[in-house]
């Protein structure tokens, strides 16, 4: 018996499937090709706004059922329902009261986020500088503002609103002046050396490479002290000075027994700040895009 011959046959290699010209120079493909992209603008905005739209509205159902069923005094919580009506009765003094304490944080942050930028770019040139603020800074740090606000009022009168910015811009500038001097400490010595290789000043080196790699804690600073900067204004407002603003605002109707309408300046209260840290935000992204 003769052994079977073995089989040569040399199977081909499966063919490629043809691509377009244009994909097979490129690399690339077109977006008609992959099919539409599923997350947009549209998907970006759903998922970062929905979930805590729906938060806050069981929370709100959930409080009102509480209020309802357990009928708990006005003085103890009143019901959403309740603040709701309110809110939409004193709508134009709600309104007129945030402005008034959102133009003094306004200010106040202005304030208190130039002089934190200009001092710890100072203090992070000059160690004689640093040593000196440092001390300064704790100090002001741990000011109570419950301390400070009557000794201010006492200074520059009861009806101006002159303490009540000040108080915002000691808040405002000392997360502001401690973030952005940790940002300009943290510049890589390898970005440093490269810019003496190229014979840059100081000047230049920290307007080119200090400053901008300090940008993103400066920002982190910029939105803690949007929020302290509104919390110290409207605080401020608890122990005089004019009476327009919306600390002053709420300790009348609480005085007054109308809870429900105290409640209601504080959802103005808690707008404002919201409001303060969104332009925070919007600031810092379009910064950033240009860096």
């Amino acid at each position: 018996m003769t052994d079977a011959a073995p089989d040569l046959r040399v199977e081909e290699p499966p063919q490629a499937t043809p691509r377009d010209p244009e994909v097979a120079v490129t690399g690339l493909e077109t977006r008609a090709r992959r099919g539409p992209r599923p997350a947009g603008w549209f998907a970006r905005f759903v998922r970062l706004v929905v979930p805590p739209v729906v938060l806050f509205v069981v929370l709100v159902l959930l409080v009102e059922l509480l209020v309802v069923a357990a009928d708990l005094p006005p003085f103890v919580l009143a019901s959403p329902s309740a603040i709701w009506a309110q809110l939409m009765q004193y709508a134009p003094q709600v309104l007129a009261a945030t402005i008034a304490t959102g133009l003094n944080a306004l200010i106040g942050l202005l304030i208190g986020a130039v002089l934190g930028a200009l001092l710890a770019i100072a203090a992070s040139s000059i160690r004689a500088i640093d040593g000196m603020l440092a001390p300064v800074v704790a100090a002001v740090a741990v000011v109570p503002i419950v301390a400070l606000a009557p000794v201010l009022y006492t200074m520059f009168g009861s009806t101006s609103e002159v303490a009540r910015i000040l108080i915002a811009s000691l808040a405002a500038f000392v997360p502001v002046f401690l973030n952005t001097l940790r940002g300009l400490r943290q510049v890589r010595p390898v970005h440093r050396d490269l810019m003496r290789a190229y014979a840059a000043s100081s000047r230049q080196q920290t307007m080119f490479v200090t400053i901008p790699s300090a940008l993103p804690h400066f920002f982190t600073g910029l939105r803690i002290a949007s929020s302290l900067a509104v919390i110290s204004a409207l605080v401020a407002e608890y122990f005089g000075g004019p009476r327009e603003g919306l600390g002053s605002a709420i300790t009348t109707a609480a005085a007054s027994s109308a809870y429900a309408r105290a409640w209601a300046f504080v959802i103005g209260a808690i707008l404002l700040g919201l409001a303060f840290f969104a332009l925070t935000s919007v600031i810092e992204r379009i910064a950033s895009r240009h860096r």
